[in-house]
């Protein structure tokens, strides 16, 4: 064998190997793309769990708030009647005094 033969063979070898290198490589690569979608994905979608379950604590939160205001504004009223009443107890029992 020459020596052109030699250097084309050995040649030819590190050109073979230099492309099987690149083929795993991109495959590495792939695979890393891949796992890194799947991460990022999973990431997403847990973050769209947790804000979903946010809004529903909000929404019943504010149903709770709610449901509190109105028996504040309904113990309100009835105390503010309560007292009407007494003042007009007290005008009457008033008027009854002056008028004997």
């Amino acid at each position: 064998m020459t020596d052109q033969e030699e250097q084309s063979l050995k040649e030819a070898k590190r050109k073979e190997k230099s492309a099987a290198e690149e083929i795993e490589q991109i495959a590495r690569d792939q695979t890393r793309r891949k796992a890194y979608l799947a991460r990022e994905q999973a990431i997403e979608e847990n973050q769209k769990e947790r804000e979903t379950k946010r809004a529903e604590n909000r929404a019943a939160e504010d149903i709770e708030q709610s449901t509190r205001d109105q028996a504040r504004k309904k113990a309100h009223l009835a105390r503010e009647q309560v007292i009407a009443k007494a003042q007009e107890a007290r005008k009457l029992k008033a008027k009854k005094q002056t008028q004997e």
